[in-house]
């Protein structure tokens, strides 16, 4: 069964990068893979179960808004204001929007959320200074880590708890290993932007500058509101905005009709045409992914590789960050194999010559980094939508940057 699954597994991921379709290939794997495993109601399952997502409101929400932004033309103010100052420093852009993705991760913990508010400010300023859609995608991608500096999330108490520290002291502990993990990334997808010719000359149609637009500031401030609003309550700095990103882009919405003054009709039909696309073209696949990988848990696929990882001590320093980026790779998601290991190794840290905040640190940071270069996580594909472009490309993108990422963190957290 083992290995039909992996086979299986193989095949997806050749016609995913064959560019077949993608919602196709991932159902289908998923049904075959339960179907194969006795439980065919397992993929129906988890289909009606991903309609319900609760990426739905950020998702969609965010392209509806994205919509009216390029219904009113305030997303072109905002394009030739940043992107004519940008072109001065072209150089600076894409690492710029890698570490300015990580600030908002690090104040919003949601990578799907993260991705679906600063994509669509970041892609289309990118794609208008010339940056191929792909390549500005995966920039927003690369950035979506930052939530490992935020106590609020989940893996930074548990592994508090764990070590019986308070939750800033695990943050104190591998805040380095993040920043310089975040530094060798964004020079790294820099440098392959430049290497392949990514960086510059890709201009999207409805997005190229144009020499002599005037540029109104009041429009081009419009598509920044809903993340300011969104930073603002999460940072506390103004309690009342703590909100979600629903609310939010709705915010950002009324404002723009009040500011440009068109027609309220319109502007509203462009906003619900943008929630559809998103539920097509972005939902869809997010349900496609969770029908696979309840395919791969029904083959005992995921059940197989965590007990591998745990139950070799031999290797358990190396399975700390591997194991999680492996299964946070292949899933979308570093919770399950992150949880898995922490609560059953890492209170044994001391064994192994590791403190329980090192090696849950090790584990944190590897499932994140797997899940930030995985095709099916749910903050690719939104970022994928946003572009425009096969999710595929944005892994292969980021795939050598989110390796390299992990080497450099999991060596400043074993050398502390």
């Amino acid at each position: 069964m083992l290995i039909l699954g992996c086979i299986l597994v193989l095949i997806t991921l050749f016609l995913l990068i064959k560019r077949y379709e993608a919602r196709m290939v991932l159902v289908a794997a998923g049904i075959i893979m339960c179907a194969c495993a006795g439980n065919p109601m397992a993929a129906l399952n988890s289909f009606a179960k991903g309609m319900g997502s609760s990426m739905i409101s950020s998702a969609c929400s965010s392209m509806g808004f994205a919509l009216v932004m390029r219904f009113t033309g305030c997303d072109k103010h905002l394009i030739n204001f940043l992107a004519k100052g940008l072109t001065k420093v072209h150089f600076l852009i894409i690492p710029g929007v890698v570490l300015a993705t990580f600030a908002v991760n690090m104040a919003l913990p949601s990578a799907a959320g993260t991705a679906a508010a600063a994509g669509a400010i970041f892609i289309p300023i990118m794609m208008g200074a010339g940056i191929h859609p792909a390549m500005a995608a995966a920039a927003v991608k690369c950035g979506t880590y930052g939530s490992m500096l935020n106590p609020g999330l989940a893996h930074n108490p548990f592994v508090a708890k764990i070590a019986g520290v308070g939750v800033m002291d695990v943050i104190a502990f591998h805040y380095k290993a993040n920043l310089a993990s975040l530094v060798i990334a964004a020079i790294t997808i820099t440098v392959i932007a430049y290497m392949t010719h990514e960086n510059k000359d890709h201009f999207a149609e409805g997005l190229e500058l144009e020499e002599n637009f005037k540029v109104n500031y009041l429009y081009a401030l419009m598509p920044i509101i809903p993340i300011a609003i969104l930073l603002l309550g999460a940072t506390k700095i103004v309690p009342m905005f703590k909100m979600g990103v629903a609310q939010a882009m709705i915010i950002g919405c009324v404002l723009a009709l009040a500011v440009t003054k068109t027609n309220p009709a319109e502007l509203t039909k462009s906003f619900f045409d943008g929630m559809g696309k998103a539920y097509a073209d972005i939902i869809g696949i997010i349900i496609s992914a969770g029908v696979f990988v309840a395919g791969m848990n029904a083959m005992g696929l995921v059940k197989a590789f965590t007990n591998a990882m745990l139950n070799n001590p031999a290797i358990v320093k190396i399975a700390a960050s591997v194991g999680p980026f492996l299964l946070g790779l292949i899933v979308g998601s570093g919770d399950a194999a992150t949880f898995a290991f922490n609560e059953a190794i890492t209170p044994h840290a001391a064994d192994f010559g590791m403190t329980p905040v090192q090696m849950g640190s090790m584990a944190t940071l590897g499932g994140t980094l797997g899940r930030t270069m995985s095709p099916i996580a749910g903050a690719t594909i939104i970022v994928a939508g946003i572009a425009g472009v096969n999710p595929m490309e944005i892994a292969k993108r980021n795939a050598l940057p989110m390796v390299l990422a992990m080497v450099v963190g999991m060596t400043v957290l074993v050398m502390q």
